[in-house]
């Protein structure tokens, strides 16, 4: 795993564990500063993060744009640097007013800083591994990479937690969770009879000798106060990735190079044939694909996982759970699995024998710290989000030796199936090369696609399928109905429907369909398919398809009153398609229809 990797890895990948162990600190802590501070809402302090995260995530364009001009180091550094200042306006103490726009300001400079740092730095490490040499060790390197980044995630909250209970303690408070709310409901005139009442035992609790008001205005501002120490961790941990990166930076500085630059001599130019490069693409916008719903389920640690443990898990552990919830214990963890990996793998008597040693150490260590922990461990809403990087690094290894192993035996597999076993892609309004794309990627892993995927809505197209065929003289229309925030019209499942009608009619869908009808439009179009689109209010999907003949209708429907089904539809089809070989599959496959 380690072994014959160019040391500019190492200085990369610990210049990065420290600027991402501030950008965690502070997202550890940054939506409970939110509503502590501001009194905002779980709604609005849901915008203000997503609206910060799409940032971080866009602004990595522009990044790549500058560096292409000005070169990858320079982009890092100044990246560094528009970060630390942003960091600095968040740790500073202010009232309420001003505060915001200090805040926001904050959020904008950090936002373009990581744009600037973050992808050229990894750009950076590819670059390394385009010598020759080193180009079969690219995989691992990232996978080195990456754990790297979930150190510093790791310890984050746990930094985060501690000097925020340091300085909220020196205040003479201690941290509850329902107070920061309580108090901004007293003082904007909001709070409930029964709220006042828990305020109070709160208050009492908290050893305040003085009014209400007056402890509601204390307590937010020094938890405020508190939390603003919590995001100057975050401008030290920089301080010491900028000293990594100069410090080490001749281990890398040859892999500071773009395209408008000239390359080290060992340097091999990859020349890819136009249907390389059309096939890269497409690989590209299927991972694009993978990794916004990667990215999507990931960011709730900072959002919906830190309200969910605030306000419904309990705030103190006993027994065999105080183990995960104390950073210590979870570091001799860490170190126990990599001591036994470098035991199995070592290929000296004296590696095993370091190894052993190390990994019995760990043991002990790790016994007498649980001996060692209070009875009960109070735990902090954001220290749950210590967990999953601790997972990942913890089974980094795991992955590359299985790899590894079947590597060594030709049978490891390809990118697409380390990403997973097989997709499920429910969606509508996929271009034609975004489906040739999906079709390529078929041919490697088992995918289900489905523009809708309700059990309720295939079984429908099927009905549809089987009247078109039985009514080839009936008109045929469809309506559907959508709540007054959807964009688009019609629905992708009635464009579906639409669609398998014609094709059952041998026809072809856009050569018959009316899209919509307005003044004198004449008689009906024999063998058309009408189209008619409701918006308003907070309507699921309502389909009805329309067979008009001549003395009768027949009107095949669905009505969605919960989205619950569409969901269910995809964890049938994903159970469905595990052990499939290869290929492309429908809901219809998935239902047996």
């Amino acid at each position: 795993m380690f072994e014959g990797q160019p040391k500019g890895l190492y200085a990369l990948a610990l210049a990065n564990t420290g600027e991402r162990f501030g950008y965690y600190t502070m997202l550890a802590i940054f939506t409970l500063f939110l509503q502590a501070k501001f009194g905002f809402t779980a709604a609005e302090t849901s915008t203000i993060f997503g609206s910060f995260l799409a940032a971080v995530y866009f602004m990595p364009l522009i990044g790549g744009i500058l560096a292409d001009k000005f070169g990858y180091g320079k982009m890092v550094t100044t990246g560094i640097v528009v970060m630390f200042i942003g960091y600095v306006l968040l740790s500073i103490p202010t009232p309420s007013s001003t505060g915001k726009i200090l805040m926001f300001g904050a959020l904008a400079l950090i936002a373009c800083g990581t744009g600037l740092f973050k992808g050229n730095l990894q750009v950076m490490v590819g670059n390394l591994y385009d010598a020759p040499e080193y180009k079969a060790k690219r995989d691992t390197a990232f996978s080195i990479f990456y754990m790297a980044i979930n150190i510093g995630a790791m310890y984050a909250p746990t930094a985060a937690t501690m000097i925020t209970n340091k300085m909220l303690g020196k205040a003479g408070f201690t941290y509850v969770p329902q107070l920061p709310s309580l108090a901004h409901q007293f003082l904007n005139g909001t709070i409930t009879e029964e709220g006042a009442t828990t305020l109070n035992g709160l208050q009492a609790a908290q050893n305040f000798v003085g009014d209400t008001a007056t402890f509601c205005t204390t307590y937010i501002d020094k938890l405020s106060e508190a939390y603003n120490y919590g995001f100057a961790i975050a401008c030290i941990s920089l301080i010491v990735s900028m000293l990594i990166y100069v410090v080490f930076r001749p281990t890398f500085k040859h892999a500071d190079y773009n395209s408008k630059q000239a390359k080290p001599a060992n340097v091999q130019e990859e020349e890819l044939t136009p249907e390389q490069t059309k096939a890269r693409i497409q690989a590209l916008l299927l991972v694009f694909a993978v990794v916004i719903f990667f990215w999507m389920a990931f960011h709730q640690n900072g959002l919906t996982l830190t309200f969910f443990a605030r306000d419904y898990t309990a705030q103190a552990v006993t027994g065999l759970d105080r183990l995960g919830f104390n950073i210590v214990n979870l570091t001799f963890l860490l170190v126990i699995v990599y001591a036994g990996f470098s035991l199995f793998q070592s290929k000296t008597g004296k590696a095993k024998g370091i190894s052993g040693l190390v990994l019995v150490i760990m043991l002990g260590l790790l016994g007498w710290s649980y001996s060692s922990m209070d009875s009960t461990v109070s735990i902090l809403p954001q220290i749950f989000q210590q967990f999953n990087p601790f997972f990942v690094i913890v089974l980094t290894p795991v992955s590359l030796a299985v790899f590894g192993y079947l590597a060594k035996k030709k049978k490891e597999p390809s990118a697409p199936r380390k990403i997973g076993i097989g997709m499920v892609i429910g969606t509508t309004g996929l271009d034609a090369e975004g489906k040739a794309a999906i079709e390529e990627s078929a041919k490697v892993i088992p995918i289900v696609f489905s523009p809708n995927m309700s059990a309720g809505v295939n079984v429908t197209y099927k009905l549809l399928e089987l009247a078109a065929k039985l009514l080839k003289d009936y008109d045929a229309e469809i309506f559907e109905m959508h709540h007054s925030r959807k964009v688009d019209a019609p629905s992708g499942t009635a464009i579906a429907m639409g669609k398998a009608i014609a094709e059952a009619r041998g026809q072809k869908l856009e050569d018959v369909a009316v899209w919509a009808r307005e003044g004198h439009t004449g008689p009906r179009i024999p063998g058309s398919i009408g189209f008619a689109a409701l918006r308003g209010g907070d309507v699921v999907g309502d389909h009805q398809v329309t067979f008009a003949g001549n003395g009768e209708r027949i009107v095949i429907s669905h009505l969605s009153s919960s989205r619950a089904g569409y969901a269910q539809g995809a964890v049938k089809a994903a159970i469905w398609e595990a052990g499939k070989k290869p290929g492309l599959y429908s809901m219809s496959d998935v239902l047996s229809l």
